[in-house]
């Protein structure tokens, strides 16, 4: 055990059925440091170009970082990738909860998964040993019941469970792989890649504790987030309403997408805010392993139409928004329990809600017709539909099996002008954050390598002259300290995009929360060196973070060059560009179609790549010590 990690990468094949355990030397640890820019690694080197993303070739890597299980709060997330069936792109996803101090607390930095088994299988990881073990008595099963079968077979209450559910046993392209029952690695399909190679769950148990350089310092750090999180009005209003505390400033400021991004406003708003839930159907708040900031939600309804168990959490911002103003449904109960079935089946609630509005559109627009429905009504506003749909798209049942492909590839199959309706980049859809009235966001859901997401960089709202102290002093820390209006899209964002997403970047190497680290958090850039300073015992600057952060981004557009994706795709949905109907500040308004177009070509110049390409060049990935991937390149 070294100081922050244990230095062992566990390498399974699926289908000879036996493992194999690197050990990287500590430079690899500092160089990657873990999440996502490790993970990469790991693909670029394993998984072949040009396949099938639910081939047996996908290689699925599962990592940990350097600071996974250290006692201080954030640090609770790990990270994802594989080939995305979703979008064919690089796919990436995060999710927090215990699992990831579990697998660091049982031996193990990483999991690095290919092949496929020859019937259904769970890997069981316990104080580093592994064995696969059959699945076949799991496969079907929603994930409360696999849980609760698993824990009594194992014999153990502590054991922490990851798994595809029912959905990516079937190849739902936007499944999502499940933690706890209700942390969810939602983006990109990774459950469905899962679900490929017949691999149910990664079932871990561990007692040995992480060894830390600087305890005293990263306690005397840890209690000044815990006091921060408890007396600051902020931190205080997200621990009592979770990120649902931002459905009324959304729909004030007409950035709420309603009605599938038509609108944004919506009428029903104040029937599904945090407000709401905390009056009615809020049962409990839960938090991720060692994590003072308790935002997750935890609802209950025993009777009624729709029980929701508190076994599957309760809905976030998100997830309210495309289950509920994207599809016209202002009934939070229906929200809660359309929620519930997304965790219980194992599906990504933003894609899932995103693409049942666009089936919406297209059923009012009469692009779809009810016999394609199956008889179904899909107006908007139409809350049974939209629930049943999750079911049939689940099963991959009557329209459900076209929807499960993502609206994308839906869209070109239905044909008709169902195009106009999208709101994807890159062929996943956008989450609940308005280019319209966040620019910023427009460059990140273009140029970001695996499409539209909204924790790859900070939000606009930061970056304002009358932004809040600690936003402006922790922007500041990164060389932003030009702050703009809100509704500006030049140079000066493009600098922020490029800036913000590379510390977004780090966040998501080092596997920690953008509600405690970051532009958002507790603990800002500085902060955050002196936490990996503390646990690694490295003599690490803001500049070698930045660095990571901007190795991770290159490696991702090295991997999607490599898949034929280039400038051509940082592009955004012809939606976007038309103007809001509606009420409320955000009517009228579209993304600007030349300053967007200048600001994307900013970025390329700034991040130091290729502007006729969009691509890194050879010189930038030396200067990031990715000499090997520079012979990948040239290859290209």
């Amino acid at each position: 055990m070294k100081n922050g990690y244990y230095g062992k990468i566990l390498k399974v094949d699926l289908t000879k059925g036996d493992f194999q355990v690197e050990e990287p030397t500590d430079s690899f640890y500092r160089l990657y440091m873990g999440g996502s820019a490790l993970g990469l690694y790991y693909l670029l080197k394993e998984c072949p170009p040009g396949i099938d993303p639910l081939s047996e070739e996908n290689v699925l890597v599962l990592a940990l970082s350097v600071l996974t299980g250290a006692p201080i709060s954030g640090q609770g997330r790990f990270t994802v990738v594989a080939k995305s069936p979703l979008t064919n792109t690089i796919g990436d996803s995060q999710a927090g909860g215990f699992w990831p101090a579990e697998l660091k607390r049982a031996g193990f930095d990483a999991l690095v998964i290919k092949g496929r088994a020859s019937k259904p299988l769970y890997l069981w990881i316990h104080n580093g040993k592994a064995e696969l073990r059959d699945a076949s008595h799991l496969w079907g099963k929603v994930t409360g019941e696999v849980e609760l079968l698993l824990k009594a077979e194992l014999g153990d209450e502590k054991i922490e469970v990851l798994q595809t559910g029912p959905a990516g046993e079937r190849g739902v392209r936007f499944a999502a792989l499940i933690n706890m029952c209700n942390r969810a690695c939602g983006r990109t399909g990774m459950g469905a890649v899962m679900g490929s190679k017949l691999l149910k769950a990664v079932v871990v148990r561990g007692t040995s504790k992480v060894r830390v350089a600087n305890p005293k310092k990263l306690v005397e750090m840890a209690r000044r987030g815990a006091e921060t999180i408890k007396n600051d009005p902020g931190f205080q209003g997200l621990g009592q309403l979770g990120t649902s505390g931002d459905v009324p400033w959304q729909h004030l400021s007409g950035g709420l997408p309603t009605r599938n991004f038509n609108e944004g406003q919506f009428e029903e708003y104040e029937q599904i805010t945090g407000e709401r839930m905390a009056d009615t159907i809020l049962d409990d708040t839960d938090t991720c392993y060692a994590c003072a900031m308790h935002c997750k939600r935890v609802v209950k309804v025993d009777s009624g139409h729709w029980p929701v168990d508190p076994l599957y959490g309760g809905p976030e911002y998100e997830t309210i928004s495309t289950l509920g103003s994207y599809c016209g449904v202002g009934d939070l109960n229906a929200i809660a329990y359309a929620n519930q079935l997304c965790n219980m089946y194992g599906l990504d609630t933003i894609s899932c809600g995103a693409t049942i509005a666009f089936a919406m559109e297209c059923y009012e627009q009469g692009i779809l017709t009810q016999a394609e429905t199956g008889g179904i009504d899909l107006g908007f506003g139409n809350t049974e539909a939209m629930i049943e749909t999750i079911h049939m798209i689940a099963e991959r049942r009557g329209l459900g099996d076209l929807l499960a492909e993502g609206s994308a590839r839906a869209a070109a199959k239905i044909g008709r002008g169902a195009e106009d309706y999208l709101i994807t980049s890159k062929g996943m859809e956008a989450p609940a954050h308005m280019p319209q009235v966040k620019p910023t966001m427009g460059i990140i859901y273009a140029v970001n390598p695996f499409g539209a997401d909204h924790c790859s960089a900070t939000h606009d709202t930061e970056y304002m002259p009358d932004s809040g102290e600690r936003y402006l002093r922790f922007l500041g820390q990164l060389g932003l300290n030009n702050p703009q209006p809100k509704l500006s899209l030049n140079a000066e964002k493009a600098k922020f995009a490029v800036y913000t997403q590379r510390l977004h970047s780090i966040m998501d190497s080092l596997n920690l929360c953008l509600f405690v680290h970051g532009i958002w958090g507790v603990y800002g850039p500085d902060d955050v060196v002196e936490i990996v300073r503390a646990v690694t015992g490295w003599d690490i600057s803001l500049q070698e973070l930045m660095q990571l952060g901007e190795r991770r981004i290159n490696l991702m557009r090295i991997f999607n060059a490599r898949e034929g994706i280039d400038k051509k795709q940082d592009i955004l949905p012809k939606k976007f560009f038309e103007p809001l109907k509606g009420t409320g500040p955000s009517a009228g308004t579209a993304v600007p179609k030349e300053e967007f177009q200048q600001a994307v070509a900013s970025y390329y110049e700034i991040a130091g790549w290729d502007v006729e390409t969009g691509l890194p060049t050879p010189t930038k990935l030396k200067e990031l010590h990715l000499d090997w991937a520079v012979e990948m390149f040239i290859r290209l």
